[in-house]
């Protein structure tokens, strides 16, 4: 049960949050809680990429804006939202699949360089392509229905049962990599991070560990875009640009390298705060700050390098006396 503690503590707060905003006459923040948890799908994937696989990307909003995009042009034509969301998933694993194979081969800012031009690649195709809406996107994407009368849709009256299922998804994800991280494959991920030569020594197959771990990241950013666009009812060229792979990037950073559960709390916190317009015009400045705050004054995360600064401290000063 330990490992599920962050799990049980996620599943707690999930439930008072409606309460308070209820009390406090604010139900309206659960519409950008619910945006916040899409949001927050997306870095989990990269968390798990960065954190664990030990390979970074800055390729993650064009995975978000292939299921985004996939999803809105298929439903919008008129094909179940069910389907299209499917045919999101299976496109942007397929995409992964492909450039995964030369791109990981390349390491360090050699990797991040490359990742970066397949997201560069994917916001001109959207915002280029007449089809695709150019600079004004797709809108006017229809709902998605789950079961009876219940839908993923931005509506007043659905605030709730969206809320509900948005964070129902992330504690789903936190169950499945929390599972995924405690088992002989995260074991193997915690090997090539600390040591690929090592890894593959002890007979990892590193090439297809990390070509897997890339396709999960890009899954959970597809299933993020695919589903925050049915929610929005649109999306634009702008869910595509680097700017926000480097948002998905500094969150990764504030909740721990390699802390899903601080990277589940770092996205749905900082994605909120943005939502509500707190960073005003320096939105995308106030994160590019936190991430290169956090880089060099707590590079495993505030959870970890705060209580690590503390211990040293307290080393040095017991060493002086």
């Amino acid at each position: 049960m330990k490992k599920y503690t962050s799990l049980i503590i996620f599943l707690g707060l999930a439930v008072l949050i409606p309460l308070i905003t209820s009390l406090s006459g604010k139900n309206f923040y659960l519409t950008q809680l619910t945006m916040s948890a899409y949001y927050a799908l997306a870095a989990l994937g990269l968390c798990l990429l960065l954190g664990y696989a030990g390979q970074i990307s800055l390729g993650q909003a064009g995975f978000f804006a292939i299921g985004g995009y996939t999803s809105a042009i298929m439903s919008s034509a008129g094909l179940d939202p069910r389907l299209a969301f499917i045919v999101a998933i299976i496109s942007a694993a397929l995409i992964a699949f492909v450039i995964g194979i030369p791109v990981l081969k390349l390491k360090g800012h050699y990797l991040a360089m490359a990742t970066l031009g397949f997201g560069v690649i994917i916001e001109k195709l959207v915002r280029g392509i007449p089809s695709l809406g150019g600079a004004d996107g797709i809108s006017n994407v229809p709902d998605f229905p789950l079961f009876g009368s219940i839908c993923i849709t931005g509506g007043r009256a659905a605030r709730l049962s969206n809320y509900i299922i948005s964070f129902t998804l992330l504690a789903l994800a936190l169950f499945l990599l929390t599972n995924l991280l405690s088992s002989r494959s995260g074991r193997a991920l915690r090997a090539i991070h600390e040591s690929e030569d090592a890894a593959s020594a002890m007979g990892v197959n590193t090439a297809r560990t990390k070509l897997i771990t890339f396709i999960i990241a890009a899954v959970c950013a597809a299933a993020a875009g695919s589903l925050l666009t049915h929610y929005n009812g649109s999306i634009g060229p702008g869910e595509a640009a680097p700017l926000k792979s480097i948002r998905y990037l500094s969150i990764v950073a504030v909740g721990g390298i390699s802390n899903v559960a601080g990277t589940l709390a770092a996205g749905i916190i900082l994605n909120f705060l943005s939502l509500r317009g707190v960073f005003g015009v320096y939105d995308d400045a106030v994160f590019g700050v936190i991430l290169v705050a956090v880089m060099m004054l707590a590079p495993e995360g505030f959870k970890l390098s705060i209580p690590s600064w503390i211990s040293k401290r307290f080393v040095q000063r017991k060493s002086k006396t």
